[in-house]
């Protein structure tokens, strides 16, 4: 089965969005508790085991080249779980940009804690220190945390390519949240999608402005650990800024439990961890793609929204996707996420994820749901 030339396209464009690029960093995480979801048979929770297994078997001959894992969960239940490649179970991995939708959450849950007012404050406005250094562009002091959430900030921030100013900012050690606002603005904001991951780094440093402290501790407390993931790792600058664009690592449980969390509106046991609200933004489209990414494909709150099961034309499918073949899928159609991490270098191979979810996993469920 092909990939469907949207979902083709919207793969290309994931692969020249690197999100921060350091690189796998295999790092054992001994503090990682036994992870809770119940493992089960793939049957037992309506899933063919035959075409799953044959879809690992193409994994490991390296039909699918640089995959290090993939885990499935159906109705909360750990369905498939195989590492590849010498990947470790309990090592954690680098999530590039879909350390992206973990930001979304921990924005989410600072405006139920009273940390922001909502989506509608404006960026400049936690800044004053520097509105006067700056070039008086008006344009500038209209761009909101919403725009930033739906990459619509009008900023001349580009990436993909040697020398762009994502990869002026890599390599700075300090002033992420400067260099971002000092970018030329090149279009009103809120009216133009382009993918920006300094506008998402910045989001660390609102909250600094109000919790007078960088965003590590709050997604710990707040996030991370009544989700039960420990073990997890920012990469930041000298000034303690996580790389909230692209320098997330954690283990692959700790992604399939984060999508899990969204598959359930946000609720962890008898914990609302992010509020069901901000889940249900999240994943509206707030942002809707013309050919060649094609009309089905849009883009929520730091969430991609991609075409449902073409069997069935239900539900949209959303996922946090990073460069290198990073993915958590959420299939509320199906009760299910897939989570995939991989070390892969080209774009066809960076692609791949998203060809066999569409070619191999949907197709493998059985029960009708």
């Amino acid at each position: 089965m092909k990939m469907p030339r949207a979902l083709c396209s919207i793969a290309i464009a994931l692969m020249a969005t690197a999100g921060c690029d350091r690189g796998i960093t295999a790092v054992n995480a001994q503090d990682m508790p036994v992870d809770s979801l119940v493992a089960a048979a793939p049957a037992d929770v309506g899933l063919d085991p035959v075409q799953l297994g044959l879809l690992v078997e193409r994994i490991r001959s390296g039909e699918y080249r640089d995959i290090h894992s993939l885990l499935i969960v159906r109705y909360g239940r750990l369905a498939l779980e195989e590492y590849f490649n010498g990947w470790p179970a309990d090592s954690i991995h680098t999530q590039q940009s879909v350390s992206k939708s973990f930001a979304s959450a921990l924005v989410g849950i600072g405006i139920e804690r009273g940390v922001f007012e909502g989506v509608d404050e404006r960026v400049l406005d936690f800044f004053p220190q520097w509105v006067d250094s700056l070039d008086g562009d008006p344009r500038r002091g209209r761009i909101t945390i919403e725009d930033i959430l739906t990459m619509r900030t009008g900023t001349d921030y580009r990436e993909g390519f040697p020398g762009s100013p994502h990869d002026q900012l890599n390599a700075l050690q300090t002033g992420w949240d400067r260099f971002w606002l000092e970018r030329p603005m090149v279009r009103e904001p809120g009216t133009y999608w382009q993918y920006d991951s300094g506008g998402v780094i910045l989001i660390s440093s609102l909250f600094k402005q109000r919790t007078g402290e960088h965003v590590i501790g709050f997604s710990r407390e707040y996030l991370m650990r009544p989700l039960g993931i420990a073990g997890d790792r920012w990469y930041a600058n000298r000034e303690g800024h996580p790389h909230m664009g692209g320098g997330l690592m954690v283990t692959s449980r700790a992604m399939a439990r984060f999508g899990q969390l969204y598959l359930q509106g946000g609720r962890w046991g008898d914990r609302q961890i992010v509020p069901r609200d901000w889940v249900e933004q999240s994943f509206q489209r707030h942002v809707t793609f013309d050919p060649p990414r094609g009309r089905n494909v849009g883009y929520g709150y730091l969430w991609w929204i991609l075409p449902p099961d073409p069997r069935t034309g239900g539900d949209y499918i959303y996922a946090a996707a990073g460069f290198m073949g990073q993915f958590i899928f959420v299939i509320p159609e199906h009760q299910m996420v897939v989570t995939v991490t991989a070390g892969a270098r080209t774009r066809t191979d960076m692609q791949r994820p998203i060809e066999f979810l569409y070619s191999d996993i949907l197709p493998a469920v059985r029960d009708g749901n």
